[in-house]
């Protein structure tokens, strides 16, 4: 069947996408506030949420990370936005356009962390000098596919397609290979 790759920068893009139609199907976090929106397979991979701090940022563990003074980016509308929003009583929450304005605000010492999934925070650390990820977790992200709500015929294909053991080794194959950092240990 013919397929179209289509990139957004943002997941509140995607789920807009997805809920008007211009996407048919996506990978990303099944939250509970996506699954009002967003019909989701099983858990594909689960990935560990975290913290990158930057290289001047003296935290040691995340037990440190809500203080007076820090400044926590998160990706505009993500899940991390919405638990650190509500879990961090101290720290600010600072909403960021994209992950590569919050790489660029934490060389800058303008951030001293970025909450995310760990998958991405490894990746970020490649490009931000100095910066390190913070052992721990403060959440974990159930990643899944997501289908338009009202897809019963799809969705319990996909259902089927994410519970086969032959995909779950191939899935787990190709983030080894892939080099995939983050992932939470397995159950």
């Amino acid at each position: 069947m013919p397929a179209e790759l289509v990139v957004f920068e943002r997941v509140p893009e995607i789920v807009e996408a997805i809920k008007t139609g211009r996407a048919d199907v996506t990978l990303t976090n099944a939250s509970p506030a996506r699954a009002l929106e967003i019909d989701f397979s099983p858990t594909v991979l689960a990935l560990e949420s975290g913290y990158l701090v930057g290289a001047a940022t003296q935290v040691k563990g995340i037990a440190e990370i809500d203080r007076a003074g820090m400044r926590i980016g998160v990706a505009m509308g993500s899940t991390s936005q919405g638990v650190l929003g509500r879990e961090l009583k101290q720290a600010a929450v600072v909403p960021t356009a994209s992950v590569l304005v919050a790489a660029e605000m934490l060389r800058r010492g303008e951030l001293d962390a970025f909450a995310s999934n760990k998958a991405i925070l490894f990746e970020m650390s490649d490009s931000v000098p100095g910066s390190r990820v913070l052992g721990g977790r403060f959440g974990l992200e159930q990643v899944a596919l997501g289908l338009p709500k009202g897809r019963e015929a799809a969705a319990a294909y996909l259902q089927a397609f994410v519970a086969d053991p032959q995909v779950q080794a191939l899935v787990q194959q190709a983030a080894q290979r892939a080099g995939l950092r983050g992932l939470a240990p397995a159950r």
